[in-house]
């Protein structure tokens, strides 16, 4: 892969930056307050996005997983490590959020409702992922193994995902939103995802840098002759005619 230009890079992270600054102002400055919750209901335009973009990186970890397991390539490897950094970031924040919506709406911190729960599951899944990692130590055995987790991690998602429409549930089936809390949120979802993409992106592409210097940390060194010293005689075989 190409290294991206630095320029290029530095335009996409300020321009990521600048959107999220204006889909902070339109939280507060456009968007009206909702009357039920009050303004905790803003909290709603960050966690919807996230909520989607953490399904969007679970997908990035299986389809790496499935593309290791193909191709038997370290590329896929470090592409299912780096999205599942970013999967237990934004779980991490899901949950929060969600803890801090739910302590409003229904006046406790937490329910073990099916949605819930299934989104707990996913965030431990994905935090298990990064913590054997590191325990297995040759780099083709890590791979196949979190290849196969990966894999097996993501069927997680569509439970979280049919949870309500499946089993019953506090959370609602779907929400009624005014046209400007409604462009807010489409709003939202520009930034949100241009941060997944940056974050997984750099991670990945730092992931390649570190197993190319453990490549060459694991190079045997170069044996150095010893230099003879002076006054030593030379072999029989060593010398020369006279």
């Amino acid at each position: 892969m190409k290294q991206i230009n630095p320029i290029f890079s530095g335009i996409y992270w300020l321009t990521t930056l600048a959107l999220l600054v204006i889909g902070v102002v339109m939280v507060f400055a456009y968007t009206p307050t909702e009357v039920t919750m009050g303004p905790v209901q803003k909290i709603f335009y960050l966690h919807m996005p996230i909520a989607i973009c953490t399904f969007f990186s679970c997908m990035v970890v299986f389809i790496a997983s499935v593309g290791y397991l193909w191709q038997r390539k370290a590329m896929w490897d470090h592409l299912a490590h780096a999205a599942a950094q970013v999967v237990v970031i934004y779980a991490a924040i899901v949950l929060l959020t969600g803890m801090i919506w739910g302590r409003a709406a229904w006046g406790a911190w937490w329910q073990w409702t099916p949605r819930l729960t299934f989104s707990l599951v996913l965030w431990l899944l994905y935090v298990v992922y990064l913590v054997i990692r590191p325990s297995i130590e040759s780099s083709q055995r890590r791979a196949m193994i979190c290849a196969v987790y990966g894999v097996v991690a993501f069927l997680d998602v569509p439970l979280v995902y049919l949870s309500v429409r499946l089993m019953p549930d506090i959370h609602p089936t779907s929400i009624e939103l005014e046209p400007a809390m409604r462009n807010t949120l489409l709003f939202w979802f520009i930034p949100v995802t241009m941060l997944t993409v940056g974050l997984i992106t750099a991670s990945f592409r730092l992931a390649k840098r570190q197993a190319a210097c453990n490549v060459i940390r694991e190079l045997p060194m170069p044996k150095s002759k010893t230099p003879r010293p002076l006054g030593t005689p030379l072999s029989s075989g060593n010398r020369g005619v006279v």
